[in-house]
């Protein structure tokens, strides 16, 4: 029986990936670091701990984690507020599920990403639960965000459903 609903963010309500890979390449360049070849790919559903060590390790960036991560999503938040690319019909989308069911969110966005964009949208009090990767263990494909969405919804898990959009993301929801 179905007591909850679960949407990921970035590819689901938002069309925001090549947001994500703009911001970051920006990042890279202004830190005199070249792009990896399968960055894009490899970084989906990546914590952003994970992908500012990638890109560390990787782009050749000689910064902290930390300030990768502020410089990126720095970026990001500004092109959110100029204009958020929020997905034809996923407002109308939640809202029809938070009527039936509690509804929660499982990204791999940071939490001040995901409290922008629920405030810019206006869908802050349709979600009963939030939860970023950075506040589990680990990203996805590793299910622990999901699992902390159910906890904090307080349903099981096999009585949830997500919405995903990447491989990644389907793998932890599974």
């Amino acid at each position: 029986m179905i007591e909850a609903v679960i949407f990921d963010l970035d590819g689901v309500l938002l069309d925001s990936e090549q947001l994500w890979d703009r911001a970051r390449r920006e990042t890279v360049d202004s830190h005199g670091g070249r792009w990896p070849s399968h960055g894009t790919q490899d970084m989906q559903g990546m914590s952003s701990t994970e992908w500012a060590a990638y890109l560390k390790q990787h782009a050749g960036i000689q910064a902290t984690e930390d300030h990768i991560v502020d410089a990126a999503l720095d970026r990001l938040l500004a092109y959110y507020r100029d204009r958020l690319p929020l997905v034809p019909g996923a407002k109308g989308a939640v809202e029809r599920m938070a009527a039936q069911w509690r509804v929660g969110l499982a990204s791999s966005s940071n939490r001040p990403v995901i409290d922008a964009v629920l405030a810019l949208a206006g869908l802050q009090q349709l979600f009963t639960a939030t939860v970023s990767s950075e506040e589990v263990p680990r990203g996805k494909p590793s299910p622990d965000v999901y699992f902390e969405v159910t906890r904090r919804l307080n349903v099981k898990p096999s009585n949830a459903v997500a919405v995903e959009d990447s491989v990644n993301g389907i793998r932890a929801a599974k």
